[in-house]
């Protein structure tokens, strides 16, 4: 009679264990890297469709169709080979940089950004590709068909009268400004950008012109005075434009807690324009909008109409 010791069993017990757990992780990954399509011989995996549709679901708060999904990664895929193929790529530095402005927008660093994703089931990775796939596709249909995507003068014009109301704007402004930042060490206590606040409204009180202001100002112990910058009130969000259209020419904005320290801009001159408005900017970017989004639509379609897109069955598809 075959005798077996405990030692034996439990050994036995492990091995069967281990076999088990390598099959499923096997299983696992296979199952991710299985192909739901091939896009001109590129193939879109379980794995993309997975993290695509839980990006998707977190940027728009609705579950996406499966066919959704597949079709805005075939759709990057086209867009980004066709760009390729005019010589167009986007640097890592420029995807990384678009990635981290996004972060920003929602009140995140990357770091949290991509921890973000990650909890929600989808990617850094995928969210990086669409963002690529938009950078490279707005250059080319841009560069492409920029004589086609001009916004005429007197379609502006039209759209202005057909939507006139006393509510908006009928003159911009060109601001000149110089940017005046009491320099505050990174990691500082908020006490110390608290401190620097009360020597910026200290000097606020006493600014009464930009000929005189601006060089006591550069005398201040770590106080920097940078370029004069001109800006354009149609380039301004509503907020920055209600600031500066409440400080008089020759004084100092409030201040402001930057990654800097605490600034403030010298309003040194406001001109009157009534040739780039805001309402003409807001105008002009919807015409601009419109075209190129019908353009990129007709470029897609036919891009699309071309591609060898073959779709493989899957578990989900069946």
């Amino acid at each position: 009679m075959l005798q077996t010791s405990a030692g034996g069993r439990s050994g036995t017990f492990i091995a069967i264990t281990l076999g088990v757990m390598i099959v499923l992780g096997i299983s696992t990954t296979a199952r991710s890297q299985q192909v739901v399509a091939f896009v001109n011989g590129a193939p879109i995996t379980t794995l993309d469709v997975e993290h695509r549709a839980k990006f998707m679901q977190l940027s728009t708060k609705k579950v996406p169709a499966r066919k959704e999904v597949v079709d805005s990664l075939i759709n990057e895929i086209l867009e980004l080979n066709e760009a390729k193929r005019f010589g167009i790529e986007i640097p890592e530095a420029e995807v990384d940089k678009a990635f981290a402005a996004a972060g920003r927008r929602m009140g995140a660093d990357a770091q949290r950004l991509t921890q973000a994703l990650t909890a929600a089931g989808a990617s850094a990775d995928t969210f990086k590709r669409h963002l690529r796939a938009q950078l490279a596709w707005s250059t080319l249909v841009r560069g492409r068909y920029k004589a086609s995507l001009e916004i005429r003068a007197k379609d502006v014009e039209a759209q202005l009268e057909l939507h006139k109301s006393d509510k908006k704007e009928d003159v911009g402004y060109e601001y000149i400004m110089s940017p005046v930042v009491f320099i505050v060490p990174r990691g500082s206590p908020d006490a110390a950008y608290e401190a620097r606040k009360r020597d910026a409204d200290t000097l606020r009180a006493r600014f009464q012109s930009c000929s005189e202001g601006i060089p006591f100002a550069r005398a201040l112990r770590e106080v920097a005075v940078r370029d004069q910058v001109s800006k354009f009130s149609a380039d301004l969000p509503q907020q920055l434009r209600d600031i500066l259209d409440g400080t008089a020419v020759g004084h100092l904005t409030p201040p402001e807690t930057t990654a800097e320290g605490v600034q403030m801009f010298a309003v040194c001159d406001k001109k009157e324009t009534k040739s780039d408005t805001p309402e003409m900017r807001e105008i002009r970017d919807q015409i601009f909008q419109q075209k190129f989004g019908a353009q990129a639509k007709r470029y897609l379609d036919n891009l699309r109409r071309g591609a060898l897109i073959e779709y493989k069955m899957t578990e989900d598809n069946k």
